[in-house]
């Protein structure tokens, strides 16, 4: 089977072009790892539609399901390799099974550095979060602590310094952060511990802390993650020689969200934007949208 696309992640952004492309009739297969992003987040608040959020597995089921009507294929394999061939592209999964495709969508996403704390599982999305963007106003007027490390941690503290004046920025790694940052830190009255957390205290999917391996329990509210280093997935986009950022983004053209690789398109957290559950989708659709246009060019 040669498809007319393939999309690798299935997460939003690569679930909303495979909507667009299953309206346009063309044949899709999406190969997803199931270990994305948006399977772990419990709710999503800011998105059109849901003023109550929305878990991101539901709304990953829901999408799945949109897609399977307009005749999109799924596989659940994690893609290994990905090269060019005469015919448009081919790609091999960890199971050893090949894919070819005339384009491929890389929607392959990032994943975030979390502590190895069981108990923010649950909590994430509810009472623990990770994007000031999405979520700051979660913490508006709530006791919040900020679990980091170093600069990521205190700039995280102060972005939320915006929505709560009760903050507590816990640097549970001991990374030096700079000094500016800490004068910032203590000009808003934000509380700075460099200790090592042993225990999260949460029941179920509320956040009420976390215990320090000196036995001290700080309590809060709410809680943010910021420990930097997030894995950009752009692994693939390297092998097919697409161009990346610095830190690992891909680089689209912003019309067609083409990479610099023809008929290599990228959408969602891998490319280089504002990590956002909206923006991911419109991205797909838009990348959906110039497949569309070349595939048709391709026939006439």
């Amino acid at each position: 089977m040669n498809y007319d696309c393939l999309i690798v992640g299935g997460g939003i952004a690569g679930l909303q072009a495979a909507i667009q492309l299953g309206r346009y009739k063309h044949k899709v297969l999406v190969l997803d790892s199931n270990d994305g992003r948006s399977t772990i987040c419990k709710s999503y608040h800011n998105i059109l539609g849901y003023p109550d959020g929305v878990s991101g597995p539901e709304l990953r089921e829901i999408g799945k399901k949109h897609a399977e009507r307009l005749g999109v294929e799924f596989v659940n394999e994690k893609v290994e390799q990905a090269e060019k061939t005469d015919r448009g592209f081919e790609v091999s999964s960890q199971k050893g099974n090949k894919y070819k495709g005339k384009r491929i969508l890389l929607a392959t996403g990032i994943m975030d550095r979390m502590p190895p704390f069981p108990e923010l599982m649950p909590c994430l999305g509810i009472s623990v979060y990770v994007c000031p963007d999405c979520d700051g106003y979660e913490v508006k007027d709530k006791r919040t602590i900020v679990l980091g490390s170093g600069n990521a941690g205190a700039n995280m503290a102060l972005t939320l310094s915006y929505w709560t004046n009760d903050l507590v920025f816990i640097n549970h790694e001991k990374k030096p952060a700079d000094q500016k940052l800490l004068e910032k830190m203590k000009e808003k009255n934000i509380e700075y511990l460099e200790e090592s957390i042993s225990k999260v205290l949460a029941d179920d999917e509320k956040f009420n802390g976390v215990q320090l391996e000196n036995g001290e329990e700080i309590t809060g509210d709410r809680g943010f993650i910021a420990f930097g280093g997030n894995e950009v997935k752009s692994d693939l986009a390297k092998q097919l020689g697409a161009e990346r950022l610095e830190n690992k983004h891909i680089l689209t053209d912003p019309r067609s969200k083409m990479t610099s690789i023809k008929n290599v398109w990228a959408a969602g957290d891998v490319a280089a934007h504002s990590e956002q559950v909206t923006i991911a989708m419109g991205e797909g659709s838009q990348a959906a949208i110039w497949i569309h246009k070349s595939l048709l060019q391709n026939k006439n």
